[in-house]
């Protein structure tokens, strides 16, 4: 298991690099972080949709921190997914 870096939630190993994404953390609650299909996963998807067209190197890469995290947040567009 790779070690992702300080602030860092998780971490997968490509082409010889560490690719650190996500939030470390837990919620205020205690509960997980990154929860789909709630209005705050909606309000993330929206924002990373924005960074994707500014961004393009980065969208194209699959294996983008930015790709990454909206894999994660199960973004489909501009809204987040339950399942």
């Amino acid at each position: 298991m790779v070690t992702p870096a300080r602030g860092k939630a998780r971490a997968k190993i490509v082409g010889g690099r560490k690719i650190s994404y996500g939030q470390a953390g837990s919620a205020r609650g205690g509960g997980p972080r990154v929860k789909p299909g709630t209005s705050k996963g909606n309000a993330y998807c929206a924002r990373s949709a924005g960074q994707m067209k500014k961004h393009s190197s980065a969208a194209k890469n699959p294996n983008s921190p930015l790709r990454l995290s909206r894999k994660r947040w199960k973004c489909s567009g501009s809204t987040s997914r339950k399942a």
